[in-house]
């Protein structure tokens, strides 16, 4: 919740969670301020399931925006075990969040790309 808590308040702008090497808890595997949102889809590993927030910034006729996403990453590559253990986990997760504004799911980089994260904080 720390980590989240420095999301909201502008001290980070993506935490990636994890399920500990035991498997019992949901952990901080990296908290970061780097802006680059290519950045951030590098880190979400290619075999493997995650979940994130975002804190993704953008531009309006208004002004500048942000919307807080939350991020289900589930790659097609990933193991059996792995997938169903963080989709029955997901929603504990989700909803200790407050504040989530939109949500992503993919099985593919190009499902969470930058381009499907601001079409989507663009509509109303």
């Amino acid at each position: 919740m720390k980590a989240y808590q420095e999301l909201k308040s502008r001290k980070a702008k993506y935490v990636l969670y994890k399920l500990s090497d035991d498997l019992k808890e949901i952990v901080v595997e990296k908290k970061s301020t780097a802006t680059d949102y290519e950045e951030f889809i590098g880190d979400l590993p290619e075999n493997d399931c995650r979940w994130a927030v975002y804190d993704l910034e953008y531009d309006t006729d208004d002004g500048k925006r942000n919307k807080i996403f939350f991020i289900s990453w589930s790659p097609d590559s990933a193991k059996v075990k792995s997938k169903m253990l963080y989709a029955s986990s997901r929603d504990a997760l989700r909803r200790s969040l407050q504040g989530i504004a939109k949500e992503l799911q993919g099985t593919e980089y190009s499902e969470v790309a930058y381009e499907v994260a601001l079409e989507k904080a663009l509509k109303k």
